[in-house]
């Protein structure tokens, strides 16, 4: 019986030791890659030009790092608030229907192969974000952080439940890919892309059906939020007076 080598096994110690001391992440991939390679014995070079030939082959995956100085300085020049002074000016524009059209062209173009097209860093937290907070303040006022911090959570959770459904239905997309290649090395023959592509939009335009609907509701759910932050904010309010009442009544 072979002994077991549990050697290949400790980049897994790293990375959950560096993430616990929350050290940077790239940093800890990066040595637990080069501690598996040496503990399979990879040679240091080979391991550097493995490095490097992974990198280059997935190049495209850190494209988006180009746009986020971009989104940087637009937003130091107020892209946020123009988005919000721009939503004032809408009527008609509800937080709900602004988040629904966003979500409706995301999951589309997805479908197209254009998942880079828009994004959290690109589009949600610059300009949907603000837009439908805008929306909110201009219709109930001023927003309460609880408030505004639950429909930027919708916004994030727009872009990536579309893109999550979206994205099958491309027959260039990796997962299908994947998936094709996958089906043919355990001899499932007569599967195609395009097959997987196909049965993916049933899924996709289910999950935009139950979103809408989620979304239909949102406006109600944001009322209740408001009433429930001015109702605890004025309790806070009275318990300190009721506090000083008491006080002075056991004075005299």
């Amino acid at each position: 019986m072979t002994e077991l080598n549990l050697l290949p096994l400790s980049g897994i110690a790293v990375i959950v030791i560096g993430f616990a001391l929350r050290f940077n992440p790239l940093l800890v991939v990066t040595s637990a890659g080069l501690v598996t390679g040496f503990a399979v014995g990879i040679d240091f070079v080979d391991l550097i030009a493995t490095f490097g030939e992974k990198f280059m082959n997935s190049r495209q995956l850190a494209s988006f790092l180009l746009i986020l100085p971009v989104i940087a300085i637009l937003e130091r020049y107020g892209l946020q608030q123009r988005a919000k002074a721009w939503v004032a000016g809408i009527k008609g524009a509800t937080t709900s229907r602004i988040l629904s059209m966003y979500f409706v062209v995301r999951e589309c173009s997805a479908a197209l192969g254009l998942i880079n097209l828009a994004g959290q860093a690109q589009t949600v937290r610059p300009l949907l974000a603000p837009m439908a907070i805008g929306a909110a303040a201009n219709q109930y006022g001023d927003l309460p952080q609880d408030v505004k911090d639950m429909i930027g959570a919708h916004a994030a959770a727009c872009d990536n439940i579309a893109v999550f459904f979206g994205e099958d239905i491309f027959i260039a997309f990796g997962a299908v890919l994947l998936m094709d290649a996958f089906l043919k090395e355990n001899g499932i023959a007569g599967i195609e892309p395009l097959h997987i592509g196909l049965w993916a939009i049933p899924t996709a335009i289910a999950a935009l059906i139950v979103h809408l609907f989620r979304l239909a509701r949102f406006e109600a759910k944001i009322r209740a939020e408001i009433a429930r932050c001015q109702q605890q904010l004025s309790e806070e309010e009275q318990t300190p007076s009721n506090t000083n009442s008491a006080l002075k009544e056991e004075s005299l």
